[in-house]
């Protein structure tokens, strides 16, 4: 069994892992991740130590699903992705695209990860803090169309550690697509009450109500959509008490972007 030596914010990454694997044991699931399973049957961790409860289960997995599609579609004729805080997750296996990719987290984390996932000619992990620029060197430029994910990571940077990164981003590669979650600026006060961080003593550090809010870093960045768990045909998947539950959210403006993925697109 493999030890899990990660601790803070890098413990994070253990949460949606485990969430996916739970999700994949349902009869009809959200989010089928039978890596996921794998992965979280095969390491030395007590996840129970974790307490996440059920809706932020779901969340997580819809989260997944929501960018899965996008991915998806954005690079069915090829390109590159960069996914940033990729943890142990198996998003390039699941949507099975032509594009190539780059998963980049931290050194350990690669390291572990490097455990369960082997390196293609079309499939790459990179060991890095994401807000250290000296990885962006080894993603090749001159592709057609880039995307950029950050999947439960830039609620843990500042604005500024944000707004530096997209520049280099772009300096180095030009435009892209750009798909994160935010949490509401409320969301992000009281997450510090989340049962699950406080086990890792994680700290939320970002959030923004209007989206077009990002647009004030650089004239660059333009809000293209929000995307909401709480509304659309995956919550059908849902059982009925989670499915009035979400509907109920949905009516909240507050509520439905209390934490939501918004998508931009970044010009060259």
């Amino acid at each position: 069994m493999e030890k899990i030596p990660l601790t803070g914010e890098k413990e994070t990454l253990l949460i949606p892992l485990y969430g996916k694997a739970r999700e994949s044991a349902k009869r009809n699931p959200v989010l089928f991740d039978p890596k996921a399973a794998e992965i979280v049957n095969g390491v030395d961790y007590d996840f129970s130590r974790l307490k996440v409860p059920e809706k932020t289960n779901l969340m997580m997995c819809i989260r997944a699903r929501l960018i899965d599609s996008f991915a998806r579609g954005f690079l069915e004729d090829g390109g590159a992705a960069l996914h940033l805080g990729c943890g142990l997750d198996s998003r390039y296996f699941r949507i099975n695209t032509p594009a190539e990719w780059y998963d980049v987290d931290f050194p350990e984390v690669i390291e572990l990860r490097k455990r369960f996932y082997a390196e293609t000619d079309k499939y790459h992990m990179i060991g890095s803090s994401v807000t250290d620029p000296g990885w962006i060197s080894r993603v090749p430029n001159g592709r057609r169309r880039y995307i950029v994910i950050a999947e439960g990571l830039f609620m843990y940077l500042s604005e500024n550690e944000i707004a530096q990164l997209l520049d280099r981003l772009r300096g180095a590669v030009g435009g892209f697509a750009l798909i994160f979650d935010a949490f509401s600026r409320l969301t992000a006060k009281y997450s510090k009450d989340h049962p699950s961080l406080k086990k890792t003593g994680a700290k939320i550090r970002f959030g923004i109500d209007d989206p077009k809010e990002l647009e004030k870093l650089a004239g660059y960045i333009r809000f293209v959509e929000e995307k909401y768990f709480t509304g659309g045909d995956i919550t059908a998947l849902l059982r009925p008490a989670d499915r009035f539950m979400f509907a109920a959210a949905n009516l909240f403006p507050a509520a439905k972007k209390a934490h939501r993925i918004v998508i931009y697109d970044i010009s060259g």
